[in-house]
């Protein structure tokens, strides 16, 4: 029998691979997403500018696929740690207290999506059940974007909370300490 410590690294290998084959599909589909806004929105623009053509479905597809792009893109910029953030008071704190200030600022963070995610699904039940003029379906597929989005988010918050609070204080010391 193999020893347990090495039972255990082959099962921490193997979800460490699992979660970078989960984040490269997390990754294609935002990828995807913002591609097929962009396509979307450059022909909505030179067939509308230059053939005096407007699609209606166009219209109503291209904002929800950018709520989308915007919540999915959040999310990776979560995980990736390469959010906006004003640290010119934020590097002067000691290490300790940057580590609280990143775990507060996650749950924040994670409290606001949640509660988007909850109203938004409020929202999407309530006035879901109405058919848009353009694509001509449930306008559920087009109100869903914001809690579905909103809840992916706040599961890339999650994973940096736990990222975070394993994170050694020692992490968030300046580099001249």
């Amino acid at each position: 029998a193999r020893p347990a410590s090495s039972r255990e690294d082959t099962i921490i290998e193997t979800l460490k691979k699992a979660g970078k084959a989960v984040y490269r599909a997390y990754l294609g589909i935002g990828v995807f997403s913002m591609g097929l806004m962009a396509a979307c929105v450059i022909y909505a623009v030179i067939a509308r500018s230059f053939f005096g053509i407007s699609h209606t479905f166009l219209e109503e597809f291209i904002p929800p696929v950018f709520a989308f792009t915007t919540f999915w893109g959040m999310g990776i910029c979560v995980v990736e740690n390469e959010h906006v953030i004003i640290d010119a008071v934020y590097a002067f704190f000691p290490a300790p207290v940057k580590k609280f200030f990143a775990l507060f600022n996650s749950l924040v963070v994670l409290l606001l999506l949640l509660i988007m995610a909850r109203y938004g699904w409020n929202y999407a039940m309530r006035y879901g059940k109405q058919i848009s003029m353009g694509m001509r379906v449930p306008m559920i597929w087009m109100y869903g974007i914001i809690p579905l989005s909103s809840a992916i988010a706040a599961l890339c918050v999650v994973y940096r909370l736990v990222v975070v609070a394993a994170t050694p204080v020692s992490s968030f010391k300046r580099n001249e300490e």
